[in-house]
C-alpha cells in the first residue's frame, strides 16, 4: 500500500490553520517546537525566509512551509 503524503496546500490548511498568515517569532517557535534563541538563529542564518519590520521579524506561513518541506523524506533522500 503506498504511503499517503500531505500536499503543501493541505498542510497549510490543516496544520497551521490556527495561526495568522504572518507569524511572529514566538508563533514560529511554537509551531516548530524550538526555543526563541534557536528561532532567531534560523532567521539570522537565512534558513527561514522572513521580513524584518523595524526591530521585528515577521514570517509568512508560506515561508515556514517551504522550510519544513525541505525535511520531507523525498528531499532528504536527494541530499
Amino acid at each position: 500500500m503506498p504511503e499517503k503524503t500531505l500536499h503543501p496546500c493541505d498542510a497549510y490548511r490543516i496544520m497551521l490553520r490556527d495561526y495568522p498568515d504572518v507569524l511572529n517569532i514566538e508563533q514560529m517557535c511554537e509551531i516548530l517546537g524550538i526555543s526563541t534563541k534557536t528561532g532567531y538563529a534560523l532567521l539570522k542564518n537565512g534558513k527561514v525566509q522572513h521580513l524584518r519590520i523595524g526591530r521585528f521579524y515577521r514570517i509568512p506561513k508560506a515561508h515556514l512551509l517551504t522550510y519544513l518541506i525541505a525535511f520531507a523524506p523525498d528531499n532528504i533522500a536527494q541530499t
